[in-house]
């Protein structure tokens, strides 16, 4: 429900405030990777003899970043390959002729505190955060709910109709009755592997075939359609989930679980700083390398243009093809571009992976989702109307074409943004035939129906920018959501960095990015799987962790995901 944080009631989410914090540890993989990354011990050590040993990173979103610069500190010599810009889905950009500080996020643009690996690498290139204005947020002024023409006005839960409130109990109940909500949040406090492990083993074997809409419907607490259908259009955290009816509930509770639709913080100054200030930063603890080494400085500015071809060779080398014709070898290499490149984009032979991690990454479900943003003189949504004494606009979610429209500020007077429109899947596609400025026109007609006094218009000072992330050359999507039935699969991407069972003619390329973890979308995962891949790298080169620190490879078959059946 949009105004009850992590799905609780309010009595038991003040008392979480006391609790141990929730954090992205688990369900699938419960890997304490904030604890690791924070252990002065660091992550491992590669033998002397392969320091400067080059390892491509193809993909320079987050995760391949993440990557390549924890290869570096180790001594290796990370070649990052990327087809557009540095930062993939962290992508901030600003608004022509406008001032440069004013930014919109075309990707992730709100971050759960949960994510606790992702906060340490925002820690460590000095990023500060802000809380994000979602729906009856407390930085948010005030929430408009529009649905099938009647609007409502609310700062908090209770200035809504009692069905709102009916519709957030039967979320409640319906986690609880279904999902041992409670006793799973408890654990992962807790970080108690044993009890995380117990109760999401049942549930993946019982629910691994069930969608998100047949979940709620096997629940007495949503009998109602009319509960159902406003459940799908409000949501709950940060709006209306009914796009991901179709998903596998496995996909939601994830979220759920973990705190991540909940007390969202933007970057200040855009997400896209983080993998940049990657990119720039010497680290003061280096091995092999002088000091006032940089991954900037390792490719001498400038980063490998896109791969085109990726190939086994003899020696159980990889060989790379990229866009200029050059060919380069590599004993190791991490994927952390979306799997689909894999079939279209990039030329690639079967030896790559074995036939079921093929047959998992062209099983793969991504979303579409769209956006689109537009610069405005200053906040003039804290304006009052005359004639109702409220906020004169509100962060709205709606039935409408626009779903949601959130308002982001920089301060009293000065020039603003409003997202106009943020969607997924269906209604994302509905959006892709326009253009830009076709996409305002039919946005400002939307929302001019629910402010039918206000001119939003007058207040533009800019052209719109907008993505349509399906229509991506190199994303051809916004992320993974797996489909019932789809958790073989992801287990086969996930656990692909354990390749010592491996034929030594599969081993040394590893997957990450946030499509190959457990929780696509959420820059935790993109994170998680880049440390995973930089063990599976360290361990191919003949390296180890530190006893005192071991690594996701090292603690995998204690914590191992739950295999189900293929047979």
């Amino acid at each position: 429900m949009t105004s009850v944080p992590t799905a609780v009631h309010d009595e038991q989410h003040e008392q979480a405030r006391h609790e141990p914090p929730i954090t992205m540890v688990g369900p699938d993989f419960p890997f304490p990777y904030d604890d690791f990354l924070a252990h002065p011990a660091g992550l491992g050590a590669v033998p002397p003899t392969e320091h400067g040993t080059e390892v491509a990173v193809i993909g320079g979103g987050l995760s391949g970043i993440v990557a390549a610069y924890e290869l570096m500190r180790m001594g290796l010599r990370p070649v990052v390959y990327e087809a557009d810009r540095i930062g993939g889905r962290l992508r901030t950009v600003g608004f022509d002729g406008c001032d440069p500080e004013l930014t919109a996020e075309l990707g992730a643009m709100r971050f759960p505190p949960s994510s606790t690996a992702f906060q340490h690498y925002v820690d460590l290139v000095g990023l500060r955060t802000e809380p994000f204005p979602n729906p009856l947020a407390p930085v948010t002024p005030s929430t408009v709910i529009d649905l099938k023409g009647v609007s409502h006005y609310a700062t908090t839960l209770d200035d809504l109709p009692d069905v709102y409130r009916q519709v957030m109990d039967a979320w409640n109940a319906c986690l609880e009755e279904g999902a041992d909500f409670s006793r799973m949040q408890r654990a992962l406090r807790e970080r108690d592997v044993p009890a995380i492990r117990a109760i999401w083993s049942d549930l993946v074997e019982k629910l691994d075939n069930q969608t998100f809409y047949g979940f709620l419907c096997a629940s007495p607490a949503f009998a109602s359609f009319r509960h159902r259908e406003i459940f799908g259009q409000v949501g709950f955290g940060t709006g209306g989930w009914d796009t991901d009816f179709p998903n596998s509930i496995l996909e939601i509770l994830r979220v759920v679980y973990t705190g991540a639709d909940d007390e969202h913080r933007g970057i200040v100054g855009g997400s896209q700083q983080l993998p940049l200030r990657l990119w720039e930063r010497e680290p003061d603890k280096l091995v092999h390398w002088p000091r006032g080494t940089s991954l900037r400085s390792l490719h001498e500015g400038r980063h490998r243009p896109a791969v085109t071809g990726l190939h086994r060779t003899a020696g159980d080398r990889i060989t790379v093809t990229d866009a200029t014709g050059d060919i380069r070898t590599y004993r190791a290499a991490v994927f952390t571009a979306q799997s689909w490149m894999l079939l279209s984009k990039i030329a690639c032979d079967d030896s790559l992976f074995p036939i079921d991690h093929w047959t998992a990454i062209e099983r793969t479900h991504y979303m579409a989702s769209s956006k689109l943003f537009v610069p405005v003189d200053r906040p003039f949504w804290r304006d009052t109307d005359p004639r109702t004494g409220r906020d004169l606009m509100s962060m709205t979610l709606t039935d409408r074409m626009t779903r949601g429209t959130y308002l982001l500020e920089n301060g009293p007077d000065r020039p603003a943004a409003i997202c106009l429109s943020y969607t997924w899947s269906d209604d994302s596609l509905k959006w892709l035939p326009l253009s830009a400025h076709e996409r305002m026109e039919v946005m400002l007609a939307s929302l001019g129906e629910i402010y039918p006094g206000v001119d939003i218009r007058r207040h533009v000072i800019g052209n719109p920018v907008t993505v349509s992330w399906e229509n991506e050359p190199y994303f051809m999507g916004a992320f993974k959501a797996n489909l019932p039935g789809h958790y073989r699969y992801q287990r086969r991407l996930f656990t692909h960095f354990m390749q010592d069972a491996l034929p030594a003619g599969r081993r040394g390329l590893f997957l990450a990015g946030d499509d190959i973890s457990w929780t696509a979308g959420w820059a935790e995962g993109a994170v998680q799987t880049a440390l995973n891949a930089v063990w599976g790298v360290m361990h191919h080169l003949g390296g180890t962790t530190d006893p005192l620190n071991p690594g996701p490879g090292d603690a995998y078959d204690e914590i191992a995901p739950v295999r189900l059946p293929e047979d």
